[in-house]
């Protein structure tokens, strides 16, 4: 089943080649890797992927010179980093999507996830966001990939 959704996308737009920092979102299919969530703040996801709460040790690598980029790393760390357990919500449910990650392309973009809307409805820094409620849902029916498509 199609369902075509509006959602919260980067600031930089959707773009076919996307390279670090643009703040764009990457158009394509991404599949739905894992999901994190704040077990502080709000209840485990229903899905059927991997699931584990997050720890305030969590964090993504966005250094395109670590060999870490664009990947799960433990906090502290050497590279440049974004730290998954924030004080705002955006991070209570963030799903990893696989956008540059096999293999992974140094300056290709990282940390491209499935997350909480920011506050006030801003634009991302390239991730795609949602509801809580359609974002459960979506989880719960199973879904398994998203597409995203360039304007036009």
């Amino acid at each position: 089943m199609r369902e075509i959704m509006p959602a919260i996308i980067g600031a930089g737009g959707v773009k076919t080649r996307k390279i670090e920092g643009d703040h764009a979102t990457p158009a394509g299919i991404l599949p739905l890797r894992r999901v994190f969530y704040r077990a502080d703040r709000v209840a485990s996801p229903v899905c059927h992927l991997p699931v584990e709460p997050l720890s305030p040790l969590d964090g993504w690598c966005d250094d395109p010179a670590s060999p870490d980029y664009n990947r799960h790393v433990t906090l502290p760390h050497p590279a440049r980093h974004e730290r998954l357990w924030r004080e705002d919500h955006v991070y209570d449910i963030v799903v990893v999507l696989g956008y540059n990650d096999a293999p992974v392309h140094s300056g290709a973009g990282s940390a491209i996830f499935l997350h909480l809307p920011p506050k006030g409805g801003r634009p991302t820094e390239g991730c795609i966001a949602l509801p809580e409620p359609v974002l459960r849902r979506l989880l719960a029916a199973g879904l398994a990939e998203i597409e995203v498509r360039p304007p036009g």
